[in-house]
């Protein structure tokens, strides 16, 4: 697949294998957020009082429903929105993608705001018009913040430089999915918009980590064999070792015997961006299936809900749209959605040119995602 992704040559079983790791990639990541939604705030004694010894096994309610997410999932649908208008503003020679991301993320913080359905913009597209995404769902201050103004933030002057938190780590795994990309571009964009809300390097790094991962998932290589990988591209960045030290640590942790919650919250720790990180990678390392992989990723005293986004992500990419739970997916929150945009992103990475290219004059492609 990686070979037909750098040349632009799809077979059909290409097209369709990425496409069902872009699904797997995005529900896998709403899933495991909205796993983990109801026990974010508790102590793991705190979910086993609430939901029995073993802890959180199925989905429980959250936000007035089950499988409702937070705005960890609604982020990263604007990410895989933004990569999409990118690719159609390509067609202009205009082509800066951080620049997209930021007007894309910018577009979901209009959806926290005041505003009504009046005032959104047609050049918008269309996932700005989902009504449900216009849910307040626990946004984290730095992005707010981050995303309040059309300042962009750069590696040179980030926005919230002190900000260690997990929050740009769990929007980033679409940036994974640029599958014909070498691999050091896709590190760069995944932390030139990190540092659009999350300036600290252990925080922006994490998220080119994350990102790291999931790419070569995405390419059909091994969890074991992706971190690796990641490990060695993570050495050339400065300020790496705090990440680099977290995934070393979770790999140590697999040798350790049988998997804890214990052992998950001590990787895990406070919740900055590399312990969260960490903790998602030795879930994915050592879950038996993918329903092992996420209870384990949520029934600790962490931040649960990041944990299950980033482990759901990491296996998604991994096994497949198909390797996940049909019953949890049943009642994910936005499921109709998702499986759009996915399909759609899919769709762009594959046949791009067809849909929007100098020689087409249906716009159904363009009001969709505007090259405004």
């Amino acid at each position: 697949m990686s070979t037909a992704a750098a040349t632009g040559v799809w077979g059909r079983a290409e097209q369709q294998d990425f496409r069902s790791r872009v699904r797997g990639t995005l529900l896998g990541a709403a899933v495991g957020d909205a796993l983990g939604a109801p026990v974010d705030s508790l102590s793991l004694d705190g979910i086993r009082e609430a939901h029995g010894a073993e802890g959180l096994t199925e989905p429980a309610p959250a936000y007035g429903r089950r499988g409702a997410v937070t705005a960890a999932t609604q982020l990263t649908l604007f990410t895989v929105d933004g990569l999409i208008r990118a690719q159609v503003r390509r067609d202009t020679g205009a082509w800066h993608p951080p620049t997209d991301l930021h007007r894309a993320y910018r577009r979901w913080a209009a959806t926290q705001s005041d505003w009504g359905p009046d005032e959104r913009r047609k050049e918008d597209g269309w996932l700005a018009r989902e009504e449900w995404l216009y849910s307040r769902r626990s946004p984290a201050r730095a992005c707010l913040a981050g995303f309040g103004d059309d300042k962009m933030g750069t590696l040179e002057a980030p926005k919230n430089p002190a900000e260690k938190g997990a929050e740009a780590v769990t929007r980033s795994a679409p940036f994974g999915l640029l599958v014909g990309w070498e691999p050091q571009l896709v590190l760069q964009l995944a932390v030139e918009c990190a540092v659009q809300t999350h300036g600290h390097p252990t925080a922006y790094l994490a998220a080119g980590a994350h990102t790291l991962l999931v790419h070569g998932l995405a390419r059909g290589e091994s969890l074991d064999g992706a971190i690796q990988r990641t490990l060695v591209l993570l050495a050339a960045r400065p300020g790496h070792q705090p990440v680099t030290d977290a995934l070393k640590h979770a790999l140590g942790a697999v040798r350790q015997g049988m998997p804890s919650p214990a052992r998950v919250e001590e990787l895990v720790g406070e919740g900055s961006a590399e312990g969260v990180l960490a903790g998602a990678v030795y879930c994915a390392l050592v879950g038996d299936d993918i329903r092992h992989g996420l209870r384990l990723a949520v029934n600790h005293g962490g931040a649960s809900a990041a944990a299950g986004a980033l482990c759901g992500a990491l296996l998604g990419a991994l096994h497949g749209e198909t390797a996940l739970p049909p019953g949890w997916l049943t009642e994910l929150e936005g499921r109709a959605t998702i499986l759009e945009l996915a399909d759609d992103f899919a769709m762009e990475m594959t046949q791009g040119p067809a849909l929007h290219g100098p020689a087409v004059s249906a716009p159904g492609w363009l009001a969709r995602y505007p090259r405004a």
